[in-house]
């Protein structure tokens, strides 16, 4: 978003960002689709690369993030920035269970919920590293630790960071 930053207006880049979030986890969408292919090209393009060259050690070189993964990152950032609203399984309960830093999901049947970027944040969240998790309640550093693990992994979709987490 900085490199973007001179050349939009600040609305515009509030668009891209709560866009991404709330669009984000639609990733078999065929934009998101389409997002992801033009990312491989500019990349491939730029490191003069074949087209049937796998993209993913690129990412990890030049430390950009798949789409998949900036929405990753984004929805657990907007996390943070509501995290008033999220209550820690220790907070709860002080048994020292393996789930004392995951977040509480809540149980509700509405589905808008159940789709919604709460739910999706908690569970992302859930599913990350110990050593990642415990950063939650200092920002800056919990960022600069995610956004190193989304760099070293460079997730393609959801379910490969989920496959990769369990």
């Amino acid at each position: 978003m900085r490199l973007v930053k001179p050349y939009v207006t600040a609305n515009t880049s509030k668009m891209i960002y709560y866009g991404l979030i709330l669009c984000g986890k639609s990733e078999n969408s065929p934009d998101s689709v389409k997002i992801v292919r033009l990312q491989k090209k500019i990349i491939r393009i730029m490191m003069g690369c074949r087209t049937r060259d796998s993209c993913r050690k690129l990412f990890l070189n030049l430390e950009i993030l798949p789409l998949p993964s900036q929405y990753i990152l984004s929805l657990l950032l907007f996390m943070i920035r509501n995290k008033n609203q999220l209550q820690v399984n220790s907070k709860i309960h002080h048994i020292n269970t393996r789930q004392h830093a995951n977040l509480q999901q809540h149980s509700v049947n509405a589905s808008k919920y159940q789709k919604g970027v709460h739910r999706i944040g908690v569970k992302v969240f859930n599913m990350l590293l110990l050593y990642i998790k415990v950063e939650f309640h200092n920002p800056n550093k919990f960022k600069a630790v995610l956004k190193k693990y989304l760099c070293e992994n460079s997730f393609y979709s959801l379910d490969e960071y989920f496959e990769l987490q369990s």
